[in-house]
């Protein structure tokens, strides 16, 4: 279909094989009117051949209603025709937006790249080429063969000339193929570079007007459409000289089919209304081969569509289905956790390896891009692992299933991350409680009380009802940071992760984060703090020290500190693992 190249990637082929029936019936319906098409050449033919040499006004009424009742099922079967392919693009959207939203949420930060955060204007590309004017052309293109057996029998000659004609336009259709196919592929990847460069300003306007930065990335995205317009044009450029000379093509051979016809009538080879039949029936031959060429760069925007969703996509319904593991008590282990940078290579993290027990709070410290917050993204799933594993209760991180272990998990990470959405939303992680929403309420207050961000919420505009924009706008930073921690407090996860929780806390938010971590050992939760405030020292028990990428400490906290202070942390290297 289009082309599109082999795929392993079965929910695409799901998808497409759930609307073959729609495009089955839409087939059908095409052959339908192609047979249909050739009434107003039946007419024709009838008109200069019967009714005009006869005089007979019967014979013309006869034929006229013949005519019309064609031409109204031909009508409406290109109406059926036209609501199938509708049906058929409703249903593929609902059969693979979710899969494929789901898909680019889940990939690793890692490895998420442009094309993937373009992924849903790809499938809504892909999915109007299926279901539009090129599919239509395509349903009509095996009727090639057949206008020009109908030529042929008109008269050997025509057939020629038709056969001749669309094999030029095939050779256009070919041509402009080669010509377009890699322009296109090259300005599609621009513009998606610059629609996502544009996406992000947008979501950092207010950085940007407050660093005076805005001539300068209005300029950087002018210049990003500069080069992605260049590339738009030389695809359009060698696209249109091929569309434009498939017209001549087409115009041209009809209009030499009616010289021909008139040449074999004057001969007495064929009758006078077999000449405009014979131009009709071989524009109708070209016709689809000349839609394809116009819509050839939707054509190669589709399968460049289908690539990248491909690559999306491929092998997400193989996966085994993990047994369902009873909930983690909060055993954490890190084994020769390795994380290469992004140009891989060099490693943020190098064989990190160290274990945390339920009811145990370790705090992470270390210079900055020691690879502290990499760690605390790579045990909370944001990341994944280059080589090494997270256990949790004994089972590697794959054994679980993902979202049933985040469950259980509690992450707060440097940046609040909240969503658009209410401050009540926010906290409850955007759950929905079949039964009602009494008990995610209760759960919602339990973690805002927990972290004592209660009575602050309840200061807010509307409390919990409070809309809050993109990135937790609306709330100041610490306020943000607060919501957020009730957020990775929801549901009493047993092994929090939190990430410079103090950051933006003034002295009493600090005081209320200590509270809650002592209340979440209490409880019997394992909690990791990336920490460069020394404010939540008092209730950690053990310290882990990075730097560069590799654990140089790893002990009890007051063992730890002193050995930090005594410039000495390698004596505690051989005691990480034991821990």
């Amino acid at each position: 279909m289009l082309g599109l190249p082999a795929s392993n990637a079965a929910p695409l082929r799901a998808a497409l094989a759930a609307v073959k029936r729609h495009f089955l019936w839409a087939a059908s319906f095409s052959a339908l009117l192609n047979l249909l098409f050739l009434a107003p050449t039946i007419y024709m033919l009838q008109i200069y051949d019967r009714v005009v040499p006869s005089r007979s006004a019967t014979t013309l009424f006869f034929v006229t209603i013949v005519l019309v009742f064609a031409l109204a099922t031909l009508s409406l079967l290109d109406f059926i025709r036209s609501r199938l392919l509708v049906r058929a693009s409703a249903r593929l959207d609902r059969q693979l937006s979710g899969t494929i939203v789901d898909a680019v949420i889940a990939q690793p930060g890692g490895t998420r790249d442009t094309m993937n955060k373009q992924a849903m204007r790809e499938f809504d590309r892909l999915r109007q080429v299926l279901t539009g004017p090129a599919m239509i052309a395509l349903f009509d293109a095996p009727w090639v063969p057949i206008y020009i057996l109908v030529c042929l029998l008109i008269h050997p000659a025509i057939g020629l000339l038709a056969l001749a004609g669309t094999l030029i336009v095939l050779a256009v259709a070919w041509r402009n193929e080669a010509a377009t196919r890699a322009p296109l592929q090259r300005a599609n990847e621009a513009a998606n570079r610059s629609y996502v460069s544009q996406e992000q300003s947008m979501a950092g306007a207010e950085v940007i007007r407050a660093l005076g930065m805005r001539r300068a990335m209005v300029e950087r995205h002018l210049d990003e459409r500069e080069g992605m317009m260049a590339l738009q044009a030389e695809a359009n450029f060698a696209a249109s000289f091929h569309v434009a000379l498939s017209k001549f093509l087409r115009i041209a051979l009809q209009s030499l089919a009616l010289g021909l016809g008139a040449l074999l009538a004057i001969d007495n080879l064929i009758s006078a209304g077999a000449i405009f039949a014979s131009s009709f029936l071989l524009g109708r031959a070209l016709a689809p081969v000349d839609q394809l060429v116009g819509n050839w760069r939707n054509i190669v925007h589709a399968r460049g569509a289908y690539a990248t969703l491909d690559q999306l996509l491929e092998g997400r319904d193989e996966r085994i289905v993990p047994t369902e593991l009873p909930p983690p008590n909060g055993q954490l282990a890190v084994e020769n956790l390795v994380i290469l940078n992004a140009a891989r290579d060099g490693a943020i993290l190098g064989d990190v390896s160290f274990r945390m027990m339920p009811g145990e709070v370790v705090a992470v410290v270390g210079p900055s891009g020691a690879g502290k917050s990499t760690l605390a993204r790579a045990i909370a799933g944001g990341i994944l692992p280059d080589r090494g594993s997270i256990r949790f209760d004994g089972a590697d991180r794959s054994d679980w299933d993902p979202e049933r272990l985040a469950a259980h998990l509690g992450y707060l990470p440097q940046d609040p991350a909240l969503f658009g959405g209410t401050v009540k939303e926010n906290i409850a992680r955007f759950a929905v409680d079949a039964g009602g929403s009494a008990s995610i309420d209760q759960m919602v207050v339990a973690a805002a009380m927990a972290c004592g961000a209660h009575d602050m919420i309840l200061r807010l505009p509307n409390g919990y009802d409070t809309l809050l924009g993109w990135g937790g706008r609306g709330l100041s930073a610490g306020q943000a940071q607060r919501v957020a921690l009730a957020r990775a407090l929801f549901g009493r996860p047993n092994l929090l992760i939190l990430d410079e929780p103090n950051a933006h806390l003034d002295s009493e938010g600090e005081a209320s984060l200590v509270q809650s971590l002592q209340q979440s050992k209490a409880d019997g939760a394992a909690v990791m703090v990336v920490a460069h405030r020394m404010g939540i020292m008092a209730v950690v028990d053990r310290i882990l020290v990075l730097a560069n990428g590799r654990i140089e400490a790893f002990g009890p906290r007051d063992e730890v500190l002193e050995r930090l202070k005594g410039g000495a942390p390698r004596s505690l290297e051989k005691k990480r693992r034991a821990g």
